[in-house]
């Protein structure tokens, strides 16, 4: 279908003010341009409960964590069926951030963790890992098992239950939420009850429809895709790694049950899907759902695209479901 009406504004908006690509920008510029259009495109902050943030050590330093921690509201309360009692153990969830490995922060995914929290019922934890390419590859997918292993050897001081734990990303969050689950099914731990990958990035070397077919300066397209992966692959060889390129990974098998979610209009499209089909071939219980009309993005575009809020009320329902 064409895109969205409303997504197809935002496009027009962008060639009338001559918005150049990230990928023509100095570092500095992309980090600080994606920032403020995540942020004009997020609408108004949801309140949430409380919101703290601390560091914790990581593989080459402190990391940065920011907790969520939900509002008590009517539908929170309908919602949260196990959590009858005020101080029971709230599901947890990790959420990644996006931007390609080389933008982005926790102020990146900060409407998409306010809404979560609430909408789940759940603590979230919105973990920071470093950037390339001053950190290439695998220093992020490090950090980010960093962030898992304390979040569960913690969570009772969270409030959480670690028996209950979800990890989710979008774009290159989803991509090391999956290599999360990866590392952890190698390692027997922590325990991961569901993944929710975003428009991830999945292969490397993907060249398929989506890839191919994508090329507006106006929209993430397979340009956007190659500047991320030329940062953060300081080693070429890297590229064939499953922690890098999960789809790669020999086996999915045994891995947490998944929800994805792709867009049309996104070049990602295709190895996202992929991938969901390599995890239900694995046995892996899979939900798929691709956003007609969207382009790369719209997740964290809820203020401004019908579509990221319908999807982000999606993977509210299955995340609850899966940590109920």
């Amino acid at each position: 279908m064409p895109l969205h009406p409303q997504a197809e504004a935002l496009r027009r908006q962008r060639a009338e003010a001559g918005t150049p690509p990230l990928y023509t920008r100095s570092l500095a510029e992309a980090r600080a341009a994606d920032l403020a259009d995540i942020r004009a495109a997020a609408g108004n902050p949801e309140p949430v409960g409380s919101v703290e943030e601390f560091t914790v050590p990581g593989p080459d330093g402190l990391l940065p964590l920011r907790v969520y921690r939900p509002a008590a509201t009517a539908e929170t309360d309908a919602t949260a069926d196990a959590e009858t009692e005020a101080a029971a153990p709230l599901p947890v969830l990790l959420y990644l951030f996006g931007g390609g490995w080389t933008l982005g922060s926790l102020d990146t995914g900060d409407a998409i963790c306010r809404r979560l929290t609430n909408a789940v019922g759940c603590v979230t934890v919105a973990a920071g890992y470093r950037l390339a390419p001053e950190h290439p590859f695998p220093a992020a997918v490090h950090d980010v098992a960093a962030a898992a292993e304390w979040v569960a050897g913690h969570a009772a001081e969270l409030g959480a239950d670690p028996a209950r734990l979800a990890v989710g990303g979008d774009s290159a969050g989803g991509n090391l939420a999956a290599a999360l689950t990866l590392l952890a099914r190698e390692r027997g731990g922590p325990a991961i009850r569901h993944q929710l990958l975003v428009y991830p990035n999945t292969d490397h070397a993907a060249d398929t429809p989506s890839v191919r077919e994508h090329d507006d300066p106006l929209l993430f397209n397979r340009h956007s895709v190659a500047w991320y992966w030329d940062h953060y692959l300081a080693n070429p060889a890297d590229a064939a790694n499953p922690l890098a390129s999960p789809l790669r990974a020999p086996s999915l098998a045994g891995l947490p049950p998944a929800t994805v979610l792709t867009a049309e209009y996104d070049p990602l499209r295709d190895e996202g899907e992929q991938y969901a089909e390599a995890l239900r071939a694995a046995g892996v219980p899979v939900e798929l759902r691709r956003y007609d009309g969207m382009p790369h993005g719209f997740f964290a575009m809820s203020g401004v695209l019908d579509g990221g809020r319908d999807a982000q009320r999606y993977a509210a329902d299955r995340l609850r479901e899966a940590l109920r």
